[in-house]
């Protein structure tokens, strides 16, 4: 894993990506007990083209030319399949924004915070993000009013 965060950082770094943070399930679990997950979620802002558009594919062809192949809904990096989601909405814009610097064993990387991550979840809806929602509020040292605003701004309740 710090191996595949190494190469993240390598792709903000040469402005592949503009920003990036850990969310899902393996970003909850630098706050609450670990869950089974099979993929890193990785949330990106991604630079707009000359008519505005996002697109996956420089992020897909700097990967490809690193020897990276996708897999599914995933590109495999060092092992980890890697599963890369623009900052479609406000929300996870915010949350790119406002995502918590930290370090994995030796490598600088980013994770969203806890209250981001129950914010998306409840958004989200699934089943499995139902789950996150209660796992967050039962384990995770949450910040309520910083919670509070967010749910508000976002038009989300729990």
């Amino acid at each position: 894993m710090e191996t595949t965060l190494q190469v993240l950082n390598d792709l903000e770094r040469a402005g592949v990506v503009s920003r990036y943070a850990i969310g899902g399930a393996m970003g909850a679990t630098f706050y609450i007990e670990p869950v089974l997950t099979f993929d890193l979620d990785v949330f990106v802002v991604l630079p707009q083209t000359a008519g505005g558009l996002l697109t996956l594919t420089p992020l897909y062809e700097a990967l490809r030319a690193r020897g990276y192949r996708e897999e599914k809904e995933c590109v495999n990096i060092e092992g980890v399949p890697v599963q890369f989601l623009p900052a479609y909405n406000a929300l996870l814009e915010e949350a790119l924004a406002e995502a918590q610097e930290t370090q994995y064993e030796g490598t600088h990387t980013r994770v969203l915070r806890a209250e981001h991550l129950l914010a998306i979840a409840l958004q989200t809806g699934r089943a499995k993000d139902r789950e996150r929602v209660r796992l967050l509020r039962e384990q995770a040292s949450l910040d309520q009013k910083y919670l509070a605003a967010i749910l508000t701004r976002h038009g989300l309740a729990l």
